[in-house]
Formats: structure tokens, C-alpha cells, sequence
């Protein structure tokens, strides 16, 4: 029920709808393309994570049983030069933003889980916690 609560908390005032839909729109354009495709599909798994992250985690797709597709290293350095950093600069302005009030300091760190997440996200899957 807790993170219920927070998941909702979360996508009203934390930022969830905005994050969820700066992710969808990211794979969006990707799709565009063809060599954008595993990007565009990575960029519509980690929405769901950003519009809902309590109870969940991003993990290597090897912990869950799953083999890495040989060049995921190569793509997420293009992927960090293309799309991650400015997606990461959004999270992190927001989640400064939202640590500045009391109330706001755990949605900040979600937003800070999701620049994390914009290093890195082929290769990594969602997973209950």
C-alpha cells in the first residue's frame, strides 16, 4: 500500500508524469530510425520505471538470467553522447529543485536514481523489489 502511495505522490507532484513522458518522448525520436530502435525500445522500458519507480529497481540484464547483446558498452556511450546527458541534466535540476523543500527530498532522489539510469540503459531490466 506504501508504495502505492508514493508511486501516486510521485507521478503528481514528484515529477513521474513528466519524467514518464521525457522518456517516451526520447524513444519516440529514436524510433525514427533505424539504428535508434534498441534505444527507442530501452527508452520505453526505463518510462515506465520513471513514472513509477517506488518498489522497483533497474538491474544488469545478466543478474536476471538474460544475455547482454555483444556492443552494449559501445551503445551506451553513443547513447550518453546523444540523449543520456541532457536527459540526465533534466533529472538532476528537478531532483536539486525538489531537495530544496523538505517535502520534496524523496522525490529528488528518485530523480536522482533516474540520472543514474541515463548513463547506462541497455543492458538493464526492471525488477520488483
Amino acid at each position: 500500500m506504501m508504495t502505492f502511495l508514493l508511486n501516486l505522490l510521485w507521478f503528481v507532484l514528484g515529477g513521474g508524469w513528466a519524467a514518464g513522458l521525457l522518456w517516451i518522448l526520447t524513444g519516440c525520436i529514436l524510433m525514427l530510425t533505424v539504428v535508434g530502435i534498441p534505444f527507442g525500445w530501452a527508452a520505453f522500458r526505463i518510462a515506465g520505471f520513471a513514472a513509477f519507480p517506488y518498489g522497483k529497481t533497474l538491474v544488469d540484464a545478466r543478474a536476471v538470467g538474460e544475455d547482454v547483446i555483444t556492443g552494449t558498452t559501445l551503445a551506451n556511450i553513443l547513447w550518453i553522447i546523444f540523449a543520456g546527458i541532457w536527459l540526465a541534466i533534466s533529472h538532476i535540476i528537478a531532483g536539486v529543485s525538489l531537495c530544496l523543500t523538505i517535502i520534496g527530498i524523496p522525490f529528488g532522489f528518485a530523480h536522482f536514481r533516474l540520472a543514474a539510469v541515463c548513463f547506462a540503459p541497455l543492458g538493464t531490466r526492471t525488477v520488483s523489489i
